[in-house]
């Protein structure tokens, strides 16, 4: 009888084993995990509330949300998008929500309830499911040797490696995929966290820290230069959020350190020039011209921010809107639309995803299988995929290990 073994149940693992369990066939398929249950960092997503998916339908819009790889996965998203994954939780009893961002959660807010729909799917099938299970080492003589920490070793006909990167360790994302896959010939790219937060030298910003925007242009600038527009935060050590997490896929693979920092420029205002934002706030000091100027710059920004940028510009926070010099209303314009930063890190162990992985030009992009190895699969983060947050990552987890699946 012909033996599949899938080596790891996180996203695509899972979706791989599913879309064997619905073809019931004729062969003994095992998953190995190395966690006590399946899915941990599918559970942990989205802050423990599993982001499932995007809501965005086009699929031409969702594809240019993938840095990396999204030539490579045309075929596994558009054989199963989005629209397909929600009404797939939604036919095993789990009803979502899309939220306002669009991304797609559990009504029930629990990651726990997305993985209960493999966990019962897989009980049910004649699938076998080792949990607590390490896999060692991984080769091939005329058959797939999967040797175990045990020292035991099976023998397999097809081997699909679901590994996951090496981000969030905890979970289980050890990058021992990347060694397997090395063992059987393939080429690892090289890797880099991406979905980080930035650390910033300027101190004065540690006085933001909470204050949000919705909408933030980011021009960062390095040894290339990206942009992105949306949600950020600030902390105490930089700045979070969709749009940084974003700008820090895009720049995966820059460095940048306090030796040789990066820049960040800042516009707090993306759908208005400055000779508009300049009348906006002209008008508005016309007509409050007794007010202290942090409160009117408070009419346009958050008031914490208001002050801190006016402590940061020099202007007294007892100077009023009339007492302004031209020159310093041009500064506080000036940097409400390009407000320059110093990037000197990332912020450590906050990685969603890996950005790298295995080399997609050795995997057969219609198939998900090895153009090297006859036999072996691969799907989900161990490929050289990464997208933004939002959904996407899961997507193309989900996306990949379907098609490994139908494909074997």
């Amino acid at each position: 009888m012909t033996r599949i073994i899938i080596i790891g149940g996180g996203a695509a693992g899972m979706m791989t084993a599913a879309a064997l369990a619905e073809r019931q066939l004729d062969a003994e398929i095992i998953l190995i995990e190395r966690n006590q249950r399946l899915g941990q960092k599918v559970i942990i997503s989205g802050g423990g509330r599993c982001n499932v998916t995007t809501g965005v339908e086009d699929l031409k819009e969702v594809m240019l949300a993938y840095p990396r790889g999204a030539r490579f996965l045309r075929t596994a998203m558009y054989e199963f998008p989005p629209r397909a994954m929600i009404d797939w939780v939604e036919a095993h009893g789990v009803p979502l929500k899309r939220e306002k961002d669009l991304r797609i959660f559990p009504q029930s807010d629990k990651g726990t309830h997305i993985v209960r729909i493999f966990e019962h799917l897989l009980e049910e099938s004649n699938i076998k499911m080792m949990t607590k299970t390490i896999v060692s080492d991984v080769s091939h003589d005329g058959k797939f040797q999967v040797k175990l920490n045990t020292d035991q070793v099976l023998t397999a006909d097809v081997v699909v490696i679901t590994t996951g990167g090496q981000a969030y360790k905890r979970t289980g994302s050890q990058g021992d995929g990347y060694s397997f896959a090395e063992n059987l010939g393939h080429k690892i790219t090289a890797l880099a966290p991406s979905l980080t937060a930035f650390v910033l030298a300027d101190q004065w910003i540690k006085e933001l820290a909470g204050i949000s925007f919705e909408k933030v242009k980011l021009r960062f600038v390095g040894k290339e230069k990206y942009e992105f527009t949306g949600p950020l935060m600030f902390t105490h050590k930089g700045v979070t959020g969709p749009a940084v997490f974003a700008l820090s896929a895009l720049s995966a693979f820059e460095i940048f350190n306090n030796g040789e920092p990066a820049k960040l420029e800042m516009d707090f205002f993306p759908d208005k020039s400055q000779e508009t934002l300049a009348a906006e706030l002209m008008k508005v000091i016309g007509g409050s011209e007794k007010k202290q100027f942090h409160n009117v710059l408070g009419q346009f920004l958050p008031n914490s921010f208001a002050k801190q940028l006016c402590h940061y510009l020099a202007i007294s926070s007892h100077k009023r809107s009339n007492e302004l010099s031209k020159k310093e209303i041009n500064k506080t314009l000036q940097f409400l639309k390009q407000l320059p930063l110093t990037v000197v890190g990332r912020s450590p162990g906050e990685e969603f995803v890996t950005a790298g992985g295995v080399d997609l030009a050795e995997v057969d992009s219609k198939t998900m299988q090895s153009k090297i190895k006859p036999g072996l699969y691969f799907a989900g983060e161990i490929l050289n995929i990464d997208g933004f947050t939002g959904g996407y990552n899961l997507q193309a987890a989900w996306a990949a290990g379907r098609l490994a699946g139908e494909s074997i």
